[in-house]
C-alpha cells in the first residue's frame, strides 16, 4: 500500500472512530474534532475487550472514589460530594440538578440549578476541545459545518471536503445528562482519485460532573461510539467505542481555558485496531459581547498502530453571537508535524432551541 492510500484510510478511520478535527464541526466528534474514547482490541483480532464491563468498573470506581471517604486515608473527607437522590429523582417540577457531582466543602457541594438560559449558548464547536457543560434539560442544541483540508506528502495532494458536521445535542431528564447524535458526508481528492460518502454515526452522551469553584475545574465525560453506517470508503465496520474527559476553567471575564484528554479505539490503513489517544488545551478570549476568539493545540497519539502516526496541530478562530441562541464561527489550524494534514480551514453555525 502506498503512502497516499495509507494516509487517506488512516484519515478515514479517524472520522469513523471517534470526534474529529475538522468533521463535526470542529467540536471532537468527527474527522478533526470528535475523537471518541475507549479501550482497544489487539491488532490481530484475537483479544478483544469487555466494553460493558469496563464501562460498568470505570463508573463503579468513579462513584466509590467521588462519593466515600479516599480508602488511602479514612479520616479525610471526599473531595467531592455525590448527590444519589437526584440521580433517579425525574420529576419534571424538581429542580433539576446541574451537575451529578459537587465539590465538597463548597457552597457547590449540592448540585442545583443548570445552564442559564438567559446567557449566550456554549457549543462543542468550533475548536477541538468540547465544553465541559450540557445543554441544560428540554433543550435542544445543533451544531453545523463545513471544513476544507490539504496536505501534500511529497507525492500527491489531498483535498478533503467535510459537511454538514452535523451534531444534535438534546438534554434529557437531568440539567447533568446530554445525548448527542453526529453525522456528516466527506468528499476525499488523493492525486486523481475522488472518494466520497457518509461516515459512520456518531452517539453519545455527555455527562456534567462538577461545575468550577475556584480552582477547581468544572468537569464532563462523555462515553461515545460511531456504528458502522457509512460508506465503505469511511467505514470502520464495527462499533468504535471511546470515552473523553473535559475540564474547563473560567479564569475571569475575558480569559478561560480548557482541556480533554481521550482515548478512542480506531481501525489504521491495514485494518487492524488500536487505540488513539487525544489531548487537546484551549485558550477563549472574550473580545466583546458578540465577539469571542480562541488558540488551541491537539494531538492525537496512535498506541500499537501499524500505519497510524502521531499528529499534532495547532490552530485558532472566532465566533459571532448574533443572538444568545445563534452563533456564527470561523477557524483554521495547521499541521504541526509531517504525519498531520498540512492545513484547515472551516466554518460553521451553531442554534440553540429552548
Amino acid at each position: 500500500m502506498d503512502q497516499n492510500c495509507e494516509k487517506t484510510d488512516e484519515r478515514s478511520m479517524r472520522h469513523v472512530a471517534s470526534a474529529t478535527l475538522s468533521t463535526i464541526g470542529g467540536n471532537s466528534v468527527m474527522p478533526w474534532i470528535r475523537h471518541a474514547a475507549a479501550a482497544a482490541g489487539s491488532a490481530d483480532g484475537d483479544v478483544r475487550f469487555n466494553w460493558i464491563g469496563c464501562y460498568r468498573t470505570a463508573v463503579a470506581f468513579l462513584v466509590i472514589g467521588m462519593s466515600s471517604p479516599s480508602g488511602f486515608a479514612q479520616n479525610q473527607p471526599s473531595p467531592v460530594a455525590w448527590d444519589v437522590e437526584s440521580v433517579f429523582r425525574s420529576d419534571m417540577n424538581d429542580l433539576s440538578p446541574g451537575t451529578l457531582f459537587g465539590w465538597a466543602g463548597s457552597p457547590s457541594a449540592s448540585p442545583a440549578g443548570g445552564p442559564d438560559l438567559s446567557e449566550p449558548l456554549v457549543t462543542d464547536r468550533p475548536d477541538f476541545t468540547e465544553a465541559s457543560s450540557t445543554v441544560g434539560r428540554g433543550v435542544a442544541q445543533l451544531e453545523l459545518g463545513y471544513t476544507y483540508t490539504f496536505d501534500h506528502d511529497g507525492t500527491a495532494a489531498t483535498k478533503s471536503h467535510s459537511v454538514p458536521e452535523a451534531l444534535l445535542r438534546y438534554g434529557l431528564i437531568h440539567d447533568w445528562l446530554e445525548l448527542r447524535l453526529g453525522w456528516n458526508y466527506a468528499h476525499e481528492a488523493v492525486g486523481g482519485l475522488t472518494t466520497a460518502g457518509s461516515e459512520d454515526l456518531y452517539l453519545g452522551a455527555k455527562l456534567g460532573l462538577t461545575s468550577q469553584v475556584g480552582l477547581l475545574p468544572e468537569m464532563a465525560m462523555i462515553p461515545q461510539m460511531t456504528v458502522p453506517t457509512g460508506a465503505s470508503a469511511f467505514t470502520g465496520g464495527e462499533v468504535l467505542p471511546g470515552v473523553n474527559w473535559l475540564y474547563g476553567w473560567d479564569v475571569n471575564d475575558f480569559l478561560s481555558t480548557a482541556g480533554s484528554t481521550q482515548f478512542n479505539r480506531a481501525i489504521d490503513g491495514t485494518g487492524n485496531a488500536y487505540t488513539e489517544w487525544a489531548q487537546s488545551w484551549t485558550v477563549g478570549y472574550s473580545l466583546t459581547d458578540r465577539v469571542g476568539a480562541y488558540t488551541e493545540w491537539f494531538a492525537f497519539f496512535p498506541h500499537s498502530a501499524d500505519t497510524a502516526k502521531p499528529q499534532h496541530y495547532f490552530d485558532g478562530g472566532f465566533t459571532y453571537l448574533f443572538s444568545n441562541d445563534v452563533q456564527w464561527d470561523i477557524r483554521a489550524g495547521v499541521g504541526l508535524n509531517d504525519a498531520a494534514d498540512d492545513y484547515f480551514v472551516g466554518t460553521g453555525l451553531s442554534v440553540r432551541f429552548p
